[in-house]
């Protein structure tokens, strides 16, 4: 491992370090212990969900409580208006208008994350422990809520900016890593709070042991199916190779089983996280009724989950996925599939290939985000640590894996070549 790769990551856990400690930074006017409380008290509705993915800073209302979700969220709004509106569509690929589309995303999460923020800081005005204790210590509730606005669009937008900085200057996705953290940082409490529940008997040995092997073989599953891919082979008329001219050579096109990877739970996740946050403040009957069906261990909330899943996978698939422009690519390089017809004969049958891996793929994130659930379930055991978190986890650790691999054969092409080899 050269010096520039170990700097690449050394900056990464150097950002990872500062959005852990931006965790711990409350927001002014809070008083901590009443909502620590009431998070331990819905540890397992969407409030638990939305903390877990917040790597517990919702629960200490810190500035960045309110994570990355509405950075994913107005990413989602403007993916949807890119497929559907043309010019968009075409900003997105053009280098320049790139950085007008990922404006309109700042701009878009500015916007949601002072709803947002705005909409929790007046919900905590009838928040209360049971000694009667109040969660805001401030009198003047608008001198709070402007207060409180403002500390958590700073903390989100430099979440968001820190998120860039991994992506352009360490290793991975930045906004992927920061979700992947708020994860795992959790892992330790869960397993002190499943040994208190085994030690007091409140969980059984047996039953704890089952969800260690359902964790287990969900990873098992997800690394199996990461790394499956189906290679189209390609062949080429001319190629030059080394120093052989006219020689046919077949190479391939590896097309992954999931082509999506970990966009469609994390999309799936912020789509139904936002209404369950926003109406959770709610002390209408009829609201607290909609809140109760979105609870992550009810049966609603999973099968929108499903279908959410399968939806933003074939949504994303179609995204960076693109049949047509790989064989416009391979007309123009001599390439073609055998027994395929180059230009719309090629394109027609990746799409072809691309549908049925998509339609497997997007069945294997829906069950993986929603089995593990169902067969805690069964058990009787709440446990909302479950498929989304387990996948997104995997999935986030191979992909940074996968990209610290291409830095180090891309180093040893750079030394090959500099040595003339």
């Amino acid at each position: 491992m050269n010096k520039a790769l170990m700097n690449k990551i050394l900056i990464t856990l150097a950002f990872l370090f500062a959005y852990r400690v931006l965790a711990f930074v409350p927001v002014p006017g809070v008083n901590s212990a009443v909502i620590a409380d009431f998070f331990n008290q819905n540890s397992n509705n969407a409030l638990g969900l939305f903390n877990m993915f917040s790597g517990g800073a919702a629960e200490r209302f810190s500035i960045i409580s309110l994570g990355v979700m509405p950075y994913i969220t107005a990413s989602i709004i403007m993916e949807l208006l890119a497929a559907t509106f043309p010019n968009i569509g075409k900003m997105k690929k053009e280098r320049d208008g790139m950085q007008k589309y990922m404006q309109i995303i700042r701009y878009a999460t500015i916007f949601i994350t002072l709803i947002q923020s705005i909409g929790v800081s007046i919900g905590l005005q009838g928040l209360h422990s049971s000694t009667g204790q109040g969660a805001i210590m401030i009198e003047n509730m608008n001198l709070f809520v402007a207060l409180s606005a403002i500390s958590m669009l700073a903390g989100t937008m430099l979440l968001m900016w820190l998120g860039e900085q991994i992506t352009q200057r360490g290793v991975g996705n930045g906004i992927s890593l920061i979700i992947f953290a708020g994860i795992v940082s959790g892992i330790p409490s869960a397993i002190g709070g499943t040994v208190d529940l085994i030690n007091t008997g409140e969980m059984n040995f047996l039953t704890a042991f089952a969800i260690l092997v359902i964790i287990l073989l969900t990873i098992g599953a997800i690394i199996f199916v990461e790394l499956g891919e189906r290679r189209v082979p390609i062949s080429y008329s001319r190629k030059v190779v080394m120093q052989n001219q006219n020689k046919r050579i077949m190479n391939y096109i590896p097309i992954k089983i999931n082509l999506s990877g970990v966009i469609p739970p994390i999309f799936a996740s912020a789509i139904l996280m936002f209404p369950a946050t926003i109406l959770q403040a709610s002390t209408n009957e009829y609201v607290r009724v909609i809140n109760d069906f979105l609870n992550p261990e009810g049966y609603l909330f999973n099968f929108l989950t499903f279908l959410l899943v399968i939806f933003f996978a074939y949504f994303y698939a179609s995204i960076v996925f693109n049949p047509k422009d790989i064989a416009e690519n391979l007309k123009k390089q001599g390439g073609f599939i055998p027994g395929i017809r180059p230009g719309e004969g090629t394109s027609s049958y990746l799409s072809e290939v691309a549908s049925r891996l998509t339609l497997s793929g997007s069945i294997y994130l829906g069950l993986v985000a929603t089995l593990p659930w169902v067969l805690v379930k069964l058990m009787g055991v709440p446990f909302y640590f479950g498929g989304t978190s387990v996948l997104i986890v995997v999935q986030v650790a191979l992909d940074t894996m996968r990209k610290i691999e291409a830095q180090i054969y891309m180093n040893k092409y750079q030394t090959l070549s500099a040595v003339g080899l």
